[in-house]
């Protein structure tokens, strides 16, 4: 069942289901909450009370707001927490695990812990000759293609980003997100939300108090290297807080591609950080 919350600027749509220490779950750009629908389900039989959102721009969230950058999601995300009473592990994918942490750097209370999945959550470097890199160059131009606003760019990115492996509900869920973006206001956020720079989400790094753990897919088109991108997001956060793991032959989706491997090494993190 979907519940709202008000924020500055709109409204938030989430949902909360089971009962146990709280985590909350927050998609990437162009998704909504069933980004999660085959992680979410398992983390209640798990024992946890789990809530996922739909990020501002998306889902059933407002769809029209001033900004999108990840830290105004951080605000978001962080008024939901208080809402339900947290603490909470926040769990963010692509832009909103840059969102997490800033989140977690703002408000330690309330955060015990993060995961990140495959996260853009520092300013990025391009070199021309990454273009070489058959998957990255194929990614790079789709987003760039949907930095214009093309839909049909934002689909081809998402089948680039799902290399091999494609869910059983892929066309199903492909048609929902079409949907999704073709009502008023959706394109435009999703738009904006290319054209944000992580540089806020880097600049915190070193502000997280609280364990991290980055997931990344061996395949993600999103680098060239998906494994140096997430050392160099642990290496940033101090106190060897943070730590990486690969899931082999994932792309940018791990928690939808893989979701028994993203699962599990959600749930020995979540054992040990998670509290109610």
């Amino acid at each position: 069942m979907t519940s709202f919350l008000t924020v500055d600027g709109g409204t938030i749509a989430y949902d909360v289901t089971g009962a146990g220490p709280l985590v909350v779950l927050a998609p990437g750009i162009g998704n909504g909450r069933d980004a999660y629908r085959f992680v979410a389900p398992r983390l209640v039989d798990a024992g946890y009370r789990v809530a996922v959102a739909d990020l501002r721009g998306s889902g059933e969230s407002s769809a029209e707001w001033p900004s999108y950058s990840r830290t105004d999601m951080a605000g978001d995300l962080l008024a939901l927490i208080r809402h339900l009473g947290g603490p909470a592990v926040l769990v963010g994918h692509s832009i909103s695990g840059g969102a997490a942490t800033i989140a977690a750097a703002q408000a330690p209370e309330l955060i015990t812990g993060i995961i990140e999945l495959a996260p853009f959550t520092k300013a990025q470097s391009f070199k021309l000759g990454d273009l070489r890199h058959g998957a990255y160059r194929k990614g790079t131009l789709k987003l760039a293609g949907t930095m214009l606003g093309s839909l049909s760019s934002w689909k081809g990115y998402l089948d680039a980003a799902y290399p091999g492996k494609k869910p059983a509900d892929w066309a199903a869920n492909l048609a929902g997100i079409d949907a999704m973006l073709r009502e008023p206001g959706r394109m435009k956020a999703l738009t904006k939300m290319t054209q944000s720079s992580p540089a806020d989400a880097g600049a915190q790094l070193g502000n997280v108090r609280c364990p991290a753990l980055i997931i990344e897919g061996s395949l993600d088109p999103d680098w060239v290297d998906p494994r140096a991108e997430g050392e160099a997001i642990a290496a940033a956060i101090p106190d060897g807080l943070a730590r990486l793991e690969m899931i082999e032959g994932a792309g940018h989706y791990p928690h939808v591609q893989y979701p028994d491997e993203t699962v599990a090494l959600m749930l020995t993190f979540l054992t040990a950080h998670a509290r109610a």
